[in-house]
């Protein structure tokens, strides 16, 4: 997709009033198509990155949490940091947006410890659905979200935002998907409240391929603090 397509995209934060934003279902393919970008680990470790267990797939019905009821969503932020401190993730996160073919950016894979955040959709804590991706490894090990598989049902993420507010997000669910397969409006559709999905790539790894697909959690808005 031509990223002239994608000019809807808000890339600063003082200019975003103004702005349109791209209708999701755009969003949703240009993301689809880019985050293979993210599954270049090396995958050559003795014990590769956990996968989600079955138990944590999330519940299709998508039943409110008792926590998040009655939660109200805050104005836009762009997100400065991201904690999820079950797997010992404490890192910065910079806007990616989306690269001269219009696919989205992934943060630069040499440093392992960025996530970044789709400057294409809503900031975490808006209504909405907010994107965080990074990458599983790198070249030298472990990266930002190797991790990501392990997280369970009722985990936290947190989500620190430019305007010192911290939205935490609690999880209901966590699944890995084929990238061939992948269900870009179950995983990226609005449900009309605060949302956030933290990607990374997971699934089967060969060398001529990759990482057949990727681990997604999916998490909710249950405290602003």
């Amino acid at each position: 997709m031509p990223a002239r397509e994608l000019t809807g995209f808000i890339e600063e934060e003082e200019r975003e009033p103004r702005r349109r934003r791209a209708p999701w279902g755009v969003i949703a393919l240009a993301l689809l198509t880019g985050l293979a970008l993210i599954r270049n680990g090396s995958g050559e470790f003795d014990v590769g990155p956990p996968q989600p267990a079955t138990a944590a797939a999330p519940d299709i019905r998508h039943t409110p949490l008792p926590s998040a009821m009655g939660l109200q969503s805050v104005s836009r932020s762009v997100p400065d940091r991201i904690r999820i401190p079950v797997i010992q993730v404490d890192a910065p996160v910079t806007p990616v947006g989306v690269d001269p073919d219009g696919w989205v950016a992934a943060p630069p894979p040499e440093d392992p410890n960025l996530a970044g955040w789709f400057n294409g959709a809503v900031t975490p804590g808006e209504d909405g659905t907010s994107v965080v991706v990074g990458h599983v490894d790198n070249k030298a090990g472990p990266a930002v979200f190797y991790g990501l598989g392990a997280l369970q049902k009722g985990n936290r993420v947190e989500i620190d935002r430019q305007d010192g507010t911290t939205a935490v997000f609690e999880v209901y669910g966590v699944e890995v998907f084929q990238k061939d397969d992948f269900p870009g409006d179950r995983v990226y559709g609005s449900k009309g409240t605060p949302e956030l999905r933290v990607i990374t790539c997971g699934g089967g790894y060969t060398k001529q391929t990759g990482y057949q697909g990727n681990v997604v959690v999916f998490a909710r808005l249950v405290e602003v603090r």
